[in-house]
C-alpha cells in the first residue's frame, strides 16, 4: 500500500507542480508521477528534509524539487525543438 501512496502523492505533486509553472511535462498522468517522484528526491537532496511529510516525501522540499525538474525538462525540450526546426531548414 505504501507504494501506491508514493505514487499517488507523486502524482499530485507533479500535477501541483506544472500548475505553478503553467508548463506541461510530456507523458500526462505518467509524466506527472515521475516527476512527483524525482521531483521529491532531488528537493529533498537539496534542500534536506523539512516540512510537513506525506506519503513519505517532504512536501515543500519535494514541490520545490518537482518545480525546478519541470523548467529543466521545459527548457531541454524547447531547445530540442528549436534545434530541430533549425537543422530542417
Amino acid at each position: 500500500m505504501g507504494f501506491i501512496w508514493s505514487l499517488i502523492i507523486g502524482g499530485i505533486l507533479g500535477w501541483v507542480a506544472s500548475l505553478i509553472t503553467g508548463r506541461d511535462i510530456p507523458g500526462g498522468v505518467f509524466g506527472n508521477i515521475i516527476a512527483g517522484i524525482i521531483g521529491a528526491w532531488l528537493g529533498t537532496l537539496l534542500l534536506g528534509q523539512w516540512g510537513p511529510v506525506m506519503g513519505g516525501f517532504y512536501i515543500v522540499p519535494a514541490l520545490i524539487g518537482a518545480i525546478v525538474l519541470i523548467l529543466v525538462v521545459s527548457f531541454v525540450m524547447r531547445s530540442m525543438r528549436r534545434n530541430t526546426k533549425s537543422a530542417e531548414s
